[in-house]
């Protein structure tokens, strides 16, 4: 893997290599082609992820805003219901990609809570992979329970957790 680094937000996550994890790399370029149709004309910052299901496809998804402000949504969320609405129901990874519409560096992009919590719907939380990326080469890497460690899913309403 690599070294354990604590960024801006005091996350603790994985850096992978830029050569390491050609996988992820093609899954972050995917994340990063979909922030280019994201529509962010309120907030200018502009999201774009791409999530991978055990089937081997990948969902892309990004960012839509309204003038409403609460019926828009994330990538994130684009990309699961993407995938959920052609069937799928169990994920390996999700790559995100995101910052300002005219940005030339950026930074990482983390998902919100809402997004925290559709993934654990589907998702494994000692499995499921997020990966965010400052660029195709340079990216960090969470398990779903670093990013939301008390969840509540499917498990919660049978008693099991």
């Amino acid at each position: 893997m690599g070294a354990d680094k604590k960024t801006k937000t005091g996350m603790k996550g994985k850096i992978k290599p830029a050569a390491a994890g050609t996988g992820e790399r093609k899954l972050m370029e995917e994340a990063i082609r979909a922030r280019e149709a994201a529509y962010a004309p309120y907030s200018h910052f502009k999201v774009g992820a791409a999530l991978l299901s055990s089937s081997g496809k990948i969902y892309t998804g990004c960012n839509i805003e309204n003038a409403a402000l609460t019926p828009g949504n994330c990538a994130e969320r684009t990309a699961f219901f993407k995938a959920v609405s052609e069937g799928e129901r169990s994920f390996q990874m999700i790559a995100i990609f995101g910052g300002p519409e005219e940005a030339e560096t950026f930074g990482y992009c983390a998902p919100c809570g809402v997004c925290r919590q559709v993934m654990e719907e589907f998702c494994s939380e000692d499995k499921f992979t997020i990966v965010l990326g400052k660029s195709a080469g340079k990216r960090i890497r969470y398990r779903l329970k670093e990013l939301l460690p008390a969840g509540f899913g499917p498990e919660n309403l049978k008693g099991e957790k």
